[in-house]
């Protein structure tokens, strides 16, 4: 199910979510006009730090191979931007109302990030690849919870899904809800690199065609898979869960949803390898119906509502703000 974003407001709370934002200095710090991305209320938000929010999500987007245009990145950079500016300014509001982070709330989040790498040398290398040191990433973190705090006492802690509008948002966008015919399967794989030779071909070819009248001879596919497949799938006989259209290289893909119920193909050849599919169960194209769904659309009608009234909030504080921008 895919729920239309909200751009400003989404990009509001993605940098009150997101740990490693940049960190506001001050301005009587007297850092030169080049250095500065903007002042937000006397406070710099340095274009070093600016360049580095920048380059991570841009980075982020290339790791998922999603390619930017160039009017793509300038529209990035202006949202990136008023993002930061965003972000201080709900900053700075929530120590004018005396929110206090506790201690251990922080100390928990530095280590929950550390265990997420295999060593404290990792870790420490993971911040010194990003040009942030321990120190700043605790600051990094008691700003985040001040604004989240502030944000759950202002809007969050009363904004209510109703029944209706729950309903109402379901009937309208029925699209959205549509859910691809997808099936369940179980293959053996014979791997076969790219580079093969024609005696490796000829051996997998052999041991592939071995298996095949295994089955022809009664066998039973969980266990052959178990026995010979070459894939991590092989502990689980072979199962590779529901899957959709898309989601499989092409010639397995095509052999699959040409299968019924229980039938088993012939060999498909596809990059990996050798394989042998077996369909275990069909799930038709249908919709998904709104009891089950309705928890996880509440929760996405609540993080909407909640975009939205962080926009205005932070729309009201700009009226009061002074706010210049450098780049």
């Amino acid at each position: 199910m895919k729920f239309s974003d909200t751009k400003s407001a989404c990009f509001i709370l993605m940098i009150v979510s997101i740990m490693l934002t940049a960190v506001a200095v001050s301005a009587e710090e007297k850092q030169p006009a080049p250095e500065k991305a903007a002042v937000v209320n006397g406070t710099v938000i340095t274009k070093k730090d600016y360049n580095r929010e920048l380059n991570q999500y841009v980075g982020r987007m290339a790791s998922e191979g999603r390619q930017i245009s160039e009017p793509q990145l300038a529209n990035l950079k202006v949202q990136i931007l008023d993002s930061l500016i965003d972000r201080e300014l709900l900053y700075q509001q929530s120590q004018k109302e005396g929110i206090l982070v506790e201690a251990q709330k922080i100390e928990d989040e530095i280590v929950s990030i550390k265990k997420r790498f295999p060593s404290e040398v990792e870790f420490n290398i993971a911040l010194t690849n990003i040009d942030l040191t321990e120190a700043t990433l605790k600051l990094r973190i008691t700003q985040r919870l001040a604004i989240q705090k502030l944000i759950d006492n202002k809007i969050g802690n009363s904004l209510v899904v109703t029944d209706k509008e729950s309903v109402d948002y379901y009937t309208s966008n029925p699209q959205l809800f549509r859910q691809p015919q997808e099936v369940r399967a179980r293959h053996i794989l014979i791997k076969l690199v790219p580079e093969a030779d024609e005696a490796q071909k000829a051996e997998a070819q052999k041991k592939i065609t071995m298996i095949q009248q295994k089955l022809k001879n009664g066998g039973d596919f969980i266990e052959l898979a178990k026995e010979f497949s070459e894939g991590p799938s092989s502990v689980s006989g072979g199962d590779l869960g529901f899957f959709r259209r898309g989601q499989m290289v092409k010639p397995f893909e095509e052999a699959a949803f040409a299968l019924k119920a229980n039938e088993v193909s012939d060999v498909v050849q596809t990059r990996l390898g050798y394989h042998i599919i077996k369909i275990v169960e069909i799930k038709p194209e249908g919709t998904i119906s709104y009891e089950e769904i309705k928890q996880r659309l509440d929760e996405f009608l609540k993080q909407k509502k909640l975009q939205e009234e962080v926009a205005l909030y932070v729309n009201e504080l700009k009226k009061t703000a002074k706010i210049e921008k450098f780049i």
